[in-house]
């Protein structure tokens, strides 16, 4: 018969090169693996086979009786190697012995799989001896019938192995067997001596003073070397699973505020990142692997310190206590703040090192607590990190952070988590420029001036400078500029974001004047395209009626700032917002509005100083008369701000003299109640305001009153000082604030007059006094009637 050709090809070279790395890699192994598992059936058929021959060598076969199958046999097979030779070797003598074998049926039924041997009767004594010392001393038994292994008994028929049965008690028996014995050897102990409060008092005392001088060993001696006692950090970490409930309280306070300013001290100014394997495997000097494995504990310590505070804050929150534990419910307030502090410190102290996310995403959520304290500590932390943030990065996962939590809680959280806003340190935003003008610039020399100056080889090396300082430059502009505007504008990207959901859907809640007051500080940096929808949504908050005063006046600074910036090239008459910050004005008194009088001086100075030519001289007239009555009704320090925009006023417009007129310069009368500027007749009316300001107590408002009744001249015996005339508004009023109970300028001490003291002789008397007074002070009977007779007789 012809053989069958082979018509399967051998892959050529190109076919080889298409086919993918991995899909070689299965074949092979697929291959390798139909290998092993037919050499592995091979060798059981070939052991089972060896098996039977050595059974039908030993003993003649006769039938057996039913054999449960076991698993035993198979487990045997793996492990022991057996030493006999295959069938192709053996002789013709055994081949021959297994042929008469094979006719006896008994062979053939029996199961070749099992170890189990035949004839154990006529097995030696030394083999059962054997069996038995094989045998495991503990046997896998059902849980409730647990057999205990005696030492075996031996007699003349052979070794008799005996058992016991265990008895089984139930848990509960147990335990209650256990505290029943823990009573009675307490009961049989001598009681413990019974201390009076001072001894408890002193015993405290010195525990304490223990614990504090192991915790200051301890960490003096980390810092004195960190990189070879940093095994010492989880030593002094155990200490916060203090159990003594006398001191335990203390002691986990101590320990948490003691590692928080060892990690401050010891870690390092950069990220440790982990090792790769490849970094792992390659081997390095001694000093660079002591560096990395004090990295490594550090940042593995440095983890579980977060874990125990974040743990302790999640027991206060949840109001759960462990079983094990010896702290009160109410302790854990107190240990829960102490945690919170630490967490604050290290997030503003470690902005740059691992884990400052993770302490985010435990600190954003606690500015929104019910517990005051914690709530304001959070919020102090957010503040500090936002001013000392100068790259912005840590800023921008704090917003993140807050943007999802206000989200999250469908915008019912504090205001205050919002007017953390307010603290970010984003003066300018990424524009859509050429990265050649983010660059600095710097002059190179022409090619002209290099000719004439240079030569050859100077020239040559020249060019080679300043190409090198090219490079420079652009890669100092991209690490700093451009990765700081970059951040800026995203960072205001989600505080704009988290502003316009709430100003859409949510604008009665508690948020509005946080947004409102955001706006106000940050509507100079917003997009040319949000512009007319934000003025219109401005405007018809107002007019809603639903706002109150104060935030009616972060509206209207909002919509100003928006027209002072980019918004100039928009034609838009913000006449509105004008009468209704003049309508607003007499809402404001010296009670509690008067903190409002710094938003009144801010709208004034940009809808009035900086818009000057968009002002006509009527509005300004009527601004400048109620603004003077204004500074009649509020404290000195307003008083001082409002006279301080009025000197502005009158500097900036012409013909603000005319309100030092008493005659009037026009027809109609002065209407003081009417809201609209433009029509209230302003030009008709007088300062009569500052002559009552003339005679104020407070001599800051004495002097800005006559230096304006005289038109505020800046040179002259009637000129401010530079002090006081160099000094925006805003300024004035803070310095001249009243909020620490001082006096501004302090008042000087005067000295006690001594009170003239009289002698008690009446020596002040005349002689013919005293005499006629020793008379009358005589009593005599008064007869009224006497009296009345003789005057009617008369």
């Amino acid at each position: 018969m012809k053989p069958r050709k082979n018509t399967k090809r051998v892959p050529s070279f190109r076919k080889l090169l298409r086919t993918s790395k991995l899909k070689l890699d299965n074949k092979l192994k697929n291959k390798q693996y139909k290998q092993q598992s037919a050499a592995k059936k091979y060798r059981k058929e070939q052991k089972k086979l060896r098996q039977a021959v050595r059974d039908a060598v030993c003993r003649k076969p006769f039938p057996l009786e039913e054999y449960k199958k076991k698993h035993v046999a198979e487990k045997r097979e793996e492990e022991e190697e057996d030493d006999a030779l295959p069938l192709d070797m053996m002789d013709e003598d055994d081949l021959k012995l297994m042929e008469d074998l094979a006719q006896k049926a008994s062979f053939l039924t029996r199961d070749i799989s099992s170890t189990e041997p035949v004839h154990i009767k006529k097995r030696k004594h030394e083999s059962v001896i054997e069996k038995y010392e094989k045998m495991p001393r503990r046997m896998k038994t059902e849980p409730e019938k647990e057999l205990i292994h005696l030492l075996p008994i031996k007699d003349k028929g052979g070794i008799i192995p005996q058992t016991m049965e265990k008895p089984v008690l139930n848990v509960e028996e147990d335990e209650e067997d256990a505290e029943e014995m823990e009573v009675a050897e307490d009961f049989s102990e001598e009681p413990l001596p019974v201390l009076t409060p001072e001894e408890m008092a002193a015993e405290r005392k010195r525990k304490l003073q223990e614990r504090k001088m192991h915790i200051a060993a301890l960490a003096s001696a980390i810092l004195s070397d960190p990189e070879n006692n940093i095994k010492k950090v989880k030593e002094l970490r155990a200490m916060l699973m203090e159990q003594d409930p006398n001191v335990a309280v203390i002691v986990r306070k101590l320990v948490m505020v003691s590692l928080m300013e060892l990690f401050k001290d010891i870690v390092p100014s950069y990220k440790i990142r982990p090792l790769t394997e490849a970094e792992k495997a390659t081997k390095v000097k001694k000093e660079t692997q002591k560096l990395r494995e004090f990295e490594e504990g550090l940042v593995s310590q440095y983890k579980f310190y977060l874990e125990n505070l974040e743990q302790t804050i999640k027991d206060w929150k949840q109001r759960k206590l462990k079983k094990s534990n010896v702290i009160s419910l109410k302790a854990y307030k107190g240990l829960a703040e102490i945690a919170v502090k630490c967490l604050c410190e290290l997030l503003v102290a470690l902005p740059h090192f691992n884990f400052h996310n993770n302490i985010i995403v435990l600190i954003v959520p606690l500015m929104n607590d019910t517990s005051k304290t914690i709530s304001e500590l959070c919020c102090e932390a957010v503040q500090k990190l936002f001013k000392q943030d100068k790259l912005g990065f840590a800023s921008l996962g704090v917003v993140k952070v807050i943007s999802g939590l206000v989200k999250g809680r469908n915008y019912n959280v504090r205001p205050e988590v919002l007017k953390v806003f307010l603290h970010l340190r984003i003066k300018e935003v990424e524009l859509k420029k050429d990265s050649e003008d983010i660059a600095p610039k710097k002059k190179f020399m022409t090619y002209k001036e290099k000719r004439k100056n240079l030569s050859r080889m100077q020239r040559k090396w020249k060019k080679a400078e300043e190409k090198l300082e090219r490079e420079l430059l652009e890669a100092e502009a991209s690490e700093s500029k451009e990765k700081k505007l970059k951040l800026h504008t995203e960072t205001l990207n989600v505080v704009f974001l988290t502003y316009f959901r709430i100003l859409k859907k949510a604008q009665k809640s508690p948020l509005l004047p946080a947004v409102l007051e955001g706006l106000a500080k940050f509507a100079h940096l917003i997009n040319v395209e949000f512009f007319d929808d934000l003025l219109i949504v401005l405007h018809s908050l107002i007019a809603s009626g639903d706002l109150s005063y104060r935030e009616s006046l972060h509206c209207i600074l909002s919509a100003f700032h928006i027209l002072s910036g980019q918004g100039d090239v928009l034609n838009i008459d913000p006449m509105k917002f004008y009468t209704h910050l003049y309508k607003t004005l007499f809402s404001l008194h010296a009670g509690a509005t008067n903190d409002d009088i710094k938003i009144v001086l801010q709208c004034l100075d940009v809808m009035l100083a900086k818009r000057r030519k968009q002002v006509s001289q009527q509005r300004a007239l009527a601004f400048l008369k109620r603004l003077a009555t204004l500074a009649l009704h509020v404290l000195p320090n307003s008083s001082v701000g409002i006279l301080a925009t009025n000197r502005v006023l009158m500097q900036t417009f012409p013909k603000m003299d005319l309100l030092l007129d008493n005659e009037s310069q026009g027809s109609g009368v002065y209407l003081p109640e009417l809201d609209e500027p433009e029509h209230c007749n302003a030009q008709n009316t007088a300062l009569w305001e500052l002559h009552l300001l003339q005679r104020h107590y407070h001599p800051t408002v004495k002097k800005f009153a006559a230096h304006l009744a005289v038109g505020a001249p800046d040179e002259g015996s009637r000129a401010l000082s530079l002090d006081l005339s160099r000094r925006p508004a805003t300024e004035l009023f803070e310095a001249y604030s009243m909020k620490g109970m001082t006096f501004n300028p302090p008042v000087p001490s005067a000295t006690p007059r001594r009170k003239d003291t009289f002698s008690k002789k009446e020596s002040f008397l005349s002689e013919e006094l005293q005499q006629h007074i020793s008379k009358t002070v005589i009593h005599k009977n008064l007869d009224f009637a006497k009296h009345l007779k003789e005057s009617s007789l008369s």
